[in-house]
C-alpha cells in the first residue's frame, strides 16, 4: 500500500477510534455472536460452513 494512502487509512481510523460506540442498521439473512479466539499473532471466528463463499459483516461490539 502506497504510504500516503496508509497516512491516510490510519488517520480515518484514529478519527472514528476518538468517538466512541457507533450505531449500525444491517439487512442479512442470518446472524450468529462469537467470541473471536486468539490464532498466532491474530484473532480468528469459525463460521457455519454454508456460509462459505458468502459475503459478511463483521461488527465489534465491545
Amino acid at each position: 500500500m502506497p504510504d500516503e494512502k496508509k497516512a491516510k487509512n490510519e488517520k480515518n481510523f484514529g478519527a472514528a477510534k476518538s468517538r466512541g460506540k457507533v450505531k449500525f442498521e444491517v439487512y442479512g439473512e442470518e446472524m450468529v455472536e462469537k467470541t473471536v479466539k486468539l490464532s498466532g499473532n491474530s484473532g480468528r471466528v469459525y463460521l457455519p460452513p454454508d456460509w462459505v463463499g458468502r459475503r459478511v459483516k463483521i461488527i465489534r461490539i465491545d
